[in-house]
């Protein structure tokens, strides 16, 4: 493990292999190790920087400090620090909330975006945001922290087969601090980018479930609106496409990383 200061904190990484730079973040209420069967693959290719945001694994968890746009300084500060003036952000849920952010913030450092079952507006979801945010929150504030990672990793690995890949989540979320994930959530579910999405001319992958929480024409709603952008929906997966189907979003990353 390593460690780097940025914006008062430290961010807990591992680096894998050499080349062009894939930098992938996690998703809310999880760790680094969601990229676990994407670093062996891509790190003989690629240089691999997994991270751990702030608030979550082995990262500084602070008080107050929490929102995507304080997510997207950390990343900022954590390449100026590496020293890495370009990669390709690769960002899960929440993850790519932040990459998002950053693509506006930031494009110059950017060689590509990839964006996996995330949005560019939680802030605007209609129903479904509205849903997710009172029945979460209202889940968390009654039955606790340990009972919603019991409930998400249910609802992402159901399947009688995937017992291993939700007992190993679960797990994973029980690990969480109450107010780092808290926190987290609640800024997640405030933030958007709204007209700025336009303005992302970075060439960019949107990979989609076709069972995830939001449908698949959320995801081609979004992509339309973007000038440089193509989706690829994974079968036979639910939110965490780089976990439960890894061989297939392994395949579709690489094929655009290859420009194929």
């Amino acid at each position: 493990m390593s460690k780097i200061k940025v914006n008062d904190i430290s961010l807990d990484y591992k680096d894998y292999g050499s080349g062009k730079v894939l930098l992938m973040l996690h998703g809310l209420g999880s760790t680094k190790k969601d990229w676990d069967a994407q670093v062996p693959f891509f790190s003989e290719r690629f240089r691999v920087i997994t991270v751990d945001l702030r608030g979550h694994g082995n990262s500084t968890k602070p008080q107050d400090a929490y929102g995507v746009h304080i997510m997207t300084e950390d990343i900022k500060c954590f390449l100026d620090a590496l020293e890495i003036k370009k990669a390709t952000l690769i960002g899960f849920s929440m993850g790519g909330a932040v990459a998002f952010d950053f693509a506006v913030k930031y494009p110059e450092n950017l060689e590509n975006l990839v964006i996996v079952n995330s949005g560019p507006d939680f802030n605007d979801m209609g129903q479904i945001g509205e849903d997710l945010l009172n029945g979460r929150t209202k889940f968390l504030e009654t039955k606790g922290l340990d009972a919603l990672a019991k409930e998400i990793s249910f609802n992402m690995f159901p399947e009688d087969s995937q017992i291993d890949l939700r007992n190993e989540f679960e797990e994973r979320c029980k690990q969480n601090d109450y107010n780092a994930y808290y926190k987290s959530f609640t800024t997640l579910m405030s933030w958007g980018l709204g007209e700025k999405l336009k303005n992302i001319k970075t060439r960019t992958l949107v990979v989609a479930s076709d069972m995830d929480y939001t449908p698949v024409s959320f995801k081609e709603d979004y992509v339309s609106r973007l000038p440089n952008a193509k989706l690829v929906v994974i079968e036979n997966s639910r939110h965490g496409a780089v976990i439960d189907q890894p061989e297939a979003f392994n395949n579709a990353l690489l094929n655009f990383l290859n420009d194929e």
